[in-house]
Parts: C-alpha cells; sequence; structure tokens
C-alpha cells in the first residue's frame, strides 16, 4: 500500500492533497491540465518537498516530519513524457545502466529479470541501434525497460504517451497493457487521456485545483453521476470480465461480469482470461420488461441506483448489474422524455438492452 499525503505552495501554485494506492497494480491521476498531477508524481519521487508530507511505501516510511528519503535512496522507476535516453549509448546499454544503477539503489531488489523486460516490451530487435534511429514508440519502450531493469519498489509514469503520434500510442499502447498483467509492483500514472485511463487503470485519483476530488476503482468512478466524467460527450462504463466459452459457429465470445453474462463479437482470449470491457453509455437502453424480437443480443436485468439531470434533455443513469442491485456499475444515457414517460425512479429493477460491447484491454 502507499499512503500519500502532501500540502505545500509550489510557486504560485498550492497542493494538497492525500490518498492511498494499492500495492499491485495502475492508480491514475487523472485531471484537466495544471491541476497538480506532475506535481504529486515529483513529491513521491523526492524531487519536490512541500512543507508538509508524507509518505509510506509498503510500510517503509520516506517521508514523515523531519524524515526525507533522498530521491537516489528511493527505488524508483520514472517514465517521463519524452524518453531520456542516453545518446551516446545503444538501446543494449541504456537498458544495462538500468540494471547498474539496481545495484547501487537502496531497497532494490533483483526480481525483474532482464530477458523477461527484453521479451516483454520486444526490444531484442533493437539492441545495436543507436537512440538517434528509434521512433517515438521505440524510445518510450526502451525508457520504461531502463526503468523496470533498475528494480524500482514503484514505478511512476507521466504522461508516457502524450508526445507520441496516434500510431505512437497505439504501438506502446499494447505493451502497458502487459506491464499491467506482468508486474507485481505498484504503477503510478499521470494523464490527462480519459481513453488511457479506461484501459490500463485499476484505481482512479480524480484530482483538480491541487486537491483530490475522488478516489477509487476506475469502475465506480467512471460511473458516479456526481462526478465530472459522466457528463463528457460519450461517457463509458468499463467493466473486467472473465471468458467463458467461444463459439467459433457464432463467432461470440461468452464474458462473465459481475451480476451477468455478455456476449461480445470475436474470439477474445481463451477460457478463463480476464478482460476489460467497455460500454457507452449511449448504448445502453432501458425498458420494463426483456423484449421480444429484437437483435439486441445482451439484455440483462438491472437495478436503478442514481439518476443525474445532464442539460434539459438527457438523464445519466447509474444501474448497478443483477436484480439484486449487487453486480457491476453500468451507465445509461436517456432522453429525458423517455424517463418521464416510463416512470423510472431509484430502486427499480428494469432491463438494460446492450447494443454494443467493446474490447478495452486485451
Amino acid at each position: 500500500m502507499i499512503e500519500a499525503q502532501f500540502s505545500g505552495q509550489q510557486g504560485s501554485f498550492k497542493l494538497d492533497v492525500e490518498f492511498a494506492a494499492p500495492s499491485q497494480g495502475v492508480t491514475a491521476l487523472f485531471g484537466p491540465s495544471g491541476c497538480g498531477k506532475t506535481t504529486v508524481l515529483r513529491c513521491v519521487a523526492g524531487l519536490v518537498r512541500l512543507a508538509q508530507g508524507k509518505l509510506v511505501v509498503d510500510g517503509e516510511v520516506w517521508q514523515e516530519g523531519r524524515r526525507f528519503v533522498p530521491v537516489h535512496r528511493r527505488a524508483i522507476g520514472y517514465v517521463f513524457q519524452e524518453a531520456s535516453l542516453f545518446p551516446h549509448l545503444s538501446v543494449r546499454d541504456n537498458l544495462e545502466f538500468g540494471q547498474k544503477r539496481a545495484k547501487r539503489a537502496k531497497g532494490g531488489k533483483q526480481t525483474i529479470n532482464f530477458d523477461d523486460v527484453v521479451e516483454l516490451l520486444a526490444i531484442a530487435p533493437l539492441f545495436d541501434r543507436p537512440t538517434s534511429r528509434l521512433s517515438g514508440g521505440e524510445r518510450q519502450r526502451v525508457a520504461i525497460g531502463r526503468a523496470l531493469l533498475s528494480q524500482p519498489r514503484l514505478l511512476l509514469m507521466d504522461e508516457p504517451l502524450s508526445a507520441l503520434d496516434r500510431m505512437g500510442r497505439e504501438e506502446i499502447l499494447p505493451y502497458l497493457e502487459q506491464l499491467h498483467r506482468a508486474l507485481s509492483i505498484p504503477v503510478l500514472y499521470v494523464s490527462h487521456d480519459i481513453g488511457e485511463i479506461e484501459r490500463l487503470a485499476d484505481t482512479l485519483i480524480l484530482m483538480r485545483h491541487g486537491g483530490v476530488r475522488a478516489a477509487g476503482p476506475i469502475a465506480e468512478l467512471l460511473s458516479d453521476p456526481s462526478l465530472p466524467l459522466v457528463r463528457m460527450p460519450e461517457p463509458a462504463s468499463v467493466l473486467d470480465g472473465t471468458v467463458m466459452e467461444y463459439d467459433p459457429g457464432y463467432g461470440l465470445a461468452t464474458v462473465d461480469v459481475p451480476g451477468g453474462t455478455l456476449l461480445i463479437a470475436g474470439d477474445i482470449g481463451p477460457t478463463g482470461s480476464t478482460r476489460r470491457l467497455r460500454i457507452e453509455a449511449s448504448d445502453v437502453s432501458l425498458s420494463r420488461e426483456v423484449l421480444k424480437d429484437t437483435t439486441i443480443l445482451n439484455a440483462l436485468p438491472v437495478r436503478i441506483d442514481m439518476v443525474q439531470p445532464i442539460g434539459d434533455t438527457q438523464m445519466t443513469v447509474r444501474l448497478k448489474l443483477g436484480e439484486d442491485g449487487n453486480g457491476a456499475p453500468l451507465l445509461s444515457r436517456v432522453s429525458r422524455l423517455s424517463w418521464d414517460r416510463l416512470g423510472f425512479k431509484p430502486g427499480d429493477t428494469v432491463v438494460a438492452q446492450i447494443k454494443a460491447v467493446a474490447l478495452a484491454r486485451t
């Protein structure tokens, strides 16, 4: 577990945050530019020391009161917006530098293997290239590899895709998804791109004006009508499900999610594997009963949990899967006219008809 509390002035900017993050998985800091996301990372890294601060990583105090572990003694890996590779070294030499740093760093443990990192990030074909001949996506893969080989107890990633074009981002995202499954260390990931967050994060810290507005599991925060995320033009829910089977005759996979079962087009993975699904609120309609003679394959019982008007004509509805309402959260966006005509209210058990389900994480 990471326990963090930082408060103080940084130039004209005031930061006042407190949060906890799990000791495994990706915790994303999300918010508009200038809200303090990068400053938080710099405080965690020990690059910034504010007037008040506390940082505990898996029970070890890095900062509290007069105690302040300097940056060079913190076992962290840091990946910046632009890959800061050594231009005079080859790719292999850059990676080996990370290994050498691990031997010097207090608390660094040889838990991340060189060959595993090279395979995970597909770096071997790049070994002998100078860094000047790498694409943006390749440079970031090498930077991530070097950071991992420093044997960090904590990986910090500050907008690692923001300097890449669309092709570069799409190139590197699958590697970040693989890291998510392979790493047993916590990752703090800064981004202002909600698409990245939906694909990568397990826990979300929503920041605003130098403070934490909300924090918790990503599925819960994305579907909370009281938060600004649901007022985006295309709000969506994410659900983590287990692949149960694939029917090649119909080309449909059966996926179990908390509170129900969904059919998804395509062979999306082996039986027993976990996949993240994305469902746009506009693709979820509501009815009192299961409709007959419809082409919609996914119709699940849900309980209406919360509702939030969007302007004068739209309603965002937070649902919970299952007749008992104990399943995963799901968003629906319906017209105010439909809502009023059908007389829906929180606590009602209704049917969610899901027109489309996309794969958010492979």
